[in-house]
């Protein structure tokens, strides 16, 4: 499974909607999504960002398991 994906069921698990992340990362719901899916490079930035908004540690994001 791809970070992505992870970021995605983890966001979803958290009940957060894409509009949500977006606006708490100052970018547009489309540039979120496409993060999500993939389509636009992850930068380190934003994977940390990512992670303290969905309150995770940054190795739950990593690990497959």
């Amino acid at each position: 499974m791809s970070i992505a994906a992870r970021i995605r069921i983890q966001r979803m698990i958290k009940g957060y909607s894409q509009e949500y992340m977006a606006s708490r990362m100052g970018i547009s719901q489309n540039a979120y999504s496409k993060l999500e899916r993939g389509e636009t490079e992850l930068t380190v930035r934003r994977f940390y960002e990512i992670a303290e908004i969905l309150e995770i540690p940054i190795d739950s994001l990593l690990s497959e398991n």
